[in-house]
């Protein structure tokens, strides 16, 4: 017998189940990384700063996620097929029919999608199907920037965690549901002295796809809150299941 033939393997292989004991015993994450591709870019908002910089840390942290980030919608076809979570945080158009089809043929294939702040905006007037499908309604207006409160409305996976109510500094957006979409299910709520509560965080109830809408995510004031950080990493989980 060839010892040292013998030996290398066995060796191999006790290396990588060492490795593997390990990093159950120190309770290091096993899974893939979620494959999130975020689009972002337009007008009102620090892009950069604030999406591709604080949430894809954010989304990364321990190894819950992969982001792909990019402002050039035409970059969307190149990565649909290899994501799991669409993160659709931009107000600049989308104008590639093609691009269109394929984010519908993501949700209708089951996949999961968050429409951040910018993206729950009536942007686009020659493309209404978004809106009433995919967001199922939408805002046209807002408070002007100040403090208002969050109010939770019912227990989800995507709230797990959160406070039940919290205030923040941000837009209040004037979020109204499209009675000709599929319609929302709210999980928390908008709202201040001023202003009667809006649906500030929901899930819009696609018959196939997994779709969390947030309303939060104007600049610092959301983005670094503990609370929105929670919030998003939730959504993902949760959309991508």
């Amino acid at each position: 017998m060839n010892l040292k033939k013998t030996l290398i393997p066995f060796l191999s292989l006790m290396l990588v189940f060492g490795i593997g004991t390990s990093l159950l015993a120190n309770g290091a994450p096993l899974k893939k990384p979620i494959k999130v591709l975020m689009v972002g870019g337009g007008s009102s908002h620090d892009f950069d700063k604030w999406y591709k910089g604080a949430d894809v840390a954010t989304l990364e942290k321990d190894g819950l996620a992969e982001v792909t980030y990019t402002d050039d919608p035409s970059t969307i076809l190149q990565y649909l097929d290899q994501t799991d979570v669409l993160f659709l945080a931009n107000n600049q158009p989308i104008p590639d029919e093609d691009t269109r089809k394929a984010i519908f043929a993501f949700a209708d294939a089951g996949k999961g999608i968050v429409l951040a702040h910018p993206a729950l905006w009536y942007n686009w007037n020659d493309w209404p199907e978004y809106n009433k499908t995919m967001v199922s309604g939408g805002s046209r207006g807002h408070n002007a920037y100040g403090n208002f409160n969050v109010d939770l409305t019912a227990k989800h996976p995507v709230t797990k965690g959160l406070p039940k109510s919290f205030s923040l500094d941000d837009e209040l957006y004037y979020f109204k549901v499209d009675p000709a979409g599929p319609g929302v299910e709210i999980l928390a709520q908008a709202s201040n002295a001023e202003t009667d509560p809006f649906p500030s965080i929901f899930i819009v109830k696609n018959p196939k796809a997994k779709i969390v809408g947030i309303a939060l995510g104007h600049d610092a004031a959301s983005h670094e809150l503990e609370a929105y950080q929670t919030l998003i990493r939730n959504a993902v989980k949760w959309a991508a299941k």
